[in-house]
């Protein structure tokens, strides 16, 4: 966990210098960092998700945040693609890297809100712009859906219990639970197992996405009657 504990804090480190040389407000804060960082998601998460708030030079945006990056860290990789920005960088050689993607994307306008990123590893608050809790349940339906990864299905999980509504079509209501039972006992031990706080990975072995699996089938089950 001291490895986690102190990635978390590299991730702090730097939203912390992003919003110091004003570049948060050009972004939303997404996926399961953002989830953690600002509403205490209960698993680790490596890299840091942003989609842009508004209309932006991309090229230029790119520019302002690699010498940024630069100023505090050793860039090991820094690409523009096609529908993205890539940066990855370190705190010294030998440190894990963080990965940075930046999506050439507006997001939704309505979709975001102001949030506090926060961390017990980090000793600064940081101001941010991330994706609603609603929209990031969306968010997290297709993520699961396309790749299948177990921690798209605890972030759903998670913001179920959250209290978000789950609103999904038929066939997502079907092609997310065909996700779920598909996970097999070594992706709950060692997939799951290695990015939840430990207390919890005993309930994931033994139980499983069980919450998550019945509060989708009562919701589809309900719409019918």
């Amino acid at each position: 966990m001291k490895r986690l504990e102190d990635h978390e804090s590299f991730e702090m480190a730097f939203l912390n210098q992003l919003a110091s040389r004003r570049l948060t407000g050009s972004l939303v804060f997404g996926g399961g960092t953002m989830l953690r960082l600002c509403h205490e998601l209960p698993r680790y998460s490596l890299d840091l998700d942003f989609w842009f708030y508004n209309e932006t030079d991309f090229g230029d945006f790119f520019g302002r945040l690699r010498e940024a990056s630069s100023q505090a860290y050793e860039i090991t990789d820094a690409q523009e693609k096609f529908h993205s920005l890539l940066l990855e960088m370190r705190r010294a050689r030998g440190t894990t890297k963080l990965k940075i993607e930046v999506r050439k994307k507006v997001a939704t306008a309505g979709t975001s809100e102001q949030k506090i990123a926060y961390s017990p590893h980090f000793p600064t608050q940081v101001l941010v712009r991330g994706f609603t809790l609603k929209q990031m349940f969306k968010n997290k339906v297709s993520a699961l859906i396309e790749r299948g990864e177990i921690r798209d299905a605890f972030d759903l999980e998670f913001l179920l219990r959250k209290g978000v509504d789950p609103d999904l079509s038929h066939e997502e209501t079907n092609a997310v639970v065909k996700r779920l039972k598909g996970f097999k006992k070594r992706d709950f031990d060692v997939k799951l197992g290695s990015i939840i706080l430990p207390d919890l990975r005993e309930y994931y072995r033994v139980n499983r996405f069980t919450f998550l699996e019945e509060k989708l089938t009562f919701e589809k089950w309900q719409s019918k009657s």
